[in-house]
Parts: structure tokens; C-alpha cells; sequence
């Protein structure tokens, strides 16, 4: 199936300055890869067939990558809805934990909000089986050579690190398809302003989160 991810601004690769950048762009995206990407109107003529996703204005760009992941999925505890004890990260708390059923429990959540944040990427190490499962479920790139501990650090990149230096990788044609639509495209070509941004998230061509 072919879909056409419509925003008002387009960034295929925030992390290059001399990379183009399309107004009323788009993503033409076909089962797991992009096919194309560019100027809205040229690509809905050459694919009149193609499902459209229109973002409004919005500013699409490559997912997010976490350099969190050890400390936010196998030392911070993700809390369950049903615990009433907010979302946030508990800080270390699965240190000396040996419930694996647990850690996968929390590490699953964690990954799901990642997600929400407009995350495709995650680094470990990981060394917990359970996580390292629920890492391999979700979908998520584990970059390689991503092996070192950053420490802790939050589940939304944006909190702490500008567009540039947040995003993995590039939306190009015949690469996966992973990339993330934040709320308004009003910033410009420096990206969204502020962490929490994030309208939805695609991953290998699915769309795996849409905030309601």
C-alpha cells in the first residue's frame, strides 16, 4: 500500500544545514520503506492512488534516537496506569530487581512512551533478557555501536537536545521509514521548540503512535 504523509514543512535530514528542506511536503511511504519525498503536489500527481495522512501544520522529520535506554530501561522503573503514580520514571527503581517479568513489563511501557515522543531509535547496552526482548518486540533501531551508558537522561530527547543532534538517521527514499510529525511547523527549519511536541510516530511504515 501506498501513503503519502503530507506536512507543512518537511525535513529529510535536520542534522545536515545544507540538506533541502520542502514546504507543503510530503513522504511517500510503500509497506516498510519511503519511496519518495518532496513537494506535496508532485507526488499526489504521480500517485493519485497513493492513501493520504495530512498532518496540517505540522513539521515531519527522521524519529528521535534515545541515548537513555540502559538507565530508562533497566535501572528506571515504568509505572503501570492502574498503580496511580503518574507516568513519569521512578529513578532506579528496578535496581537489584530480579523479576524478569516485571522488568519486561516496565520495559515495554517505557518503550511505548518513547514512541510518544517520537523516538525510533534507542541505545542500550542492554543486559536484562526481558528488556532485551521487549527492545527487539517493539520495533525500535538499536543503533550499532551504541553500547555506551549515557546515564540518565529523559524519555523525550527534545528535553534536553536540539532537533540536530536528536534525530536518527534521514527520511530517504528506499530507507526505512521511520520518522515522527511534530505539532507545528511554526519554528522553522530549527525544529519544534520545546519536548512533548510530538502529533505521532511511524516505524518501518506504521503508524505506531497518533497523540488524540
Amino acid at each position: 500500500m501506498l501513503t503519502l504523509h503530507r506536512a507543512a514543512l518537511v525535513l529529510p535530514d535536520p542534522a545536515d544545514p545544507t540538506a533541502p528542506s520542502h514546504a507543503d511536503g510530503a513522504v511517500l511511504v510503500r509497506d516498510e520503506l519511503v519511496e519518495a519525498v518532496g513537494p506535496y503536489a508532485d507526488l499526489a500527481a504521480a500517485h493519485p492512488a497513493a492513501r493520504v495522512r495530512d498532518w496540517g501544520d505540522a513539521l515531519l522529520t527522521p524519529g528521535l534516537r534515545n541515548p537513555y535506554g540502559h538507565w530508562l530501561l533497566e535501572r528506571a522503573y515504568h509505572p503501570d496506569p492502574r498503580e496511580g503514580v503518574g507516568d513519569e520514571p521512578v529513578p532506579d527503581g528496578l535496581a537489584g530487581e530480579r523479576d524478569e517479568t516485571r522488568c519486561g513489563a516496565s520495559a515495554r511501557r517505557g518503550l511505548q512512551r518513547m514512541l510518544g515522543s517520537g523516538v525510533t531509535a534507542v541505545a542500550g547496552p542492554f543486559e536484562r533478557a526481558s528488556v532485551r526482548t521487549a527492545v527487539a518486540r517493539s520495533g525500535l533501531v538499536v543503533p550499532p555501536g551504541a553500547g555506551t551508558d549515557a546515564g540518565a537522561g529523559p524519555l523525550d530527547p527534545l528535553a534536553v537536545l536540539p532537533l540536530a543532534e536528536a534525530v536518527h538517521g534521514r527520511v530517504a527514499a528506499g530507507g526505512r521509514a521511520d520518522f515522527a510529525v511534530f505539532a507545528s511547523a511554526a519554528d522553522g527549519p530549527d525544529g519544534p521548540g520545546a519536548a512533548g511536541g510530538c502529533r505521532a510516530t511511524v516505524l518501518a511504515g506504521r503508524l505506531v503512535f497518533r497523540r488524540r
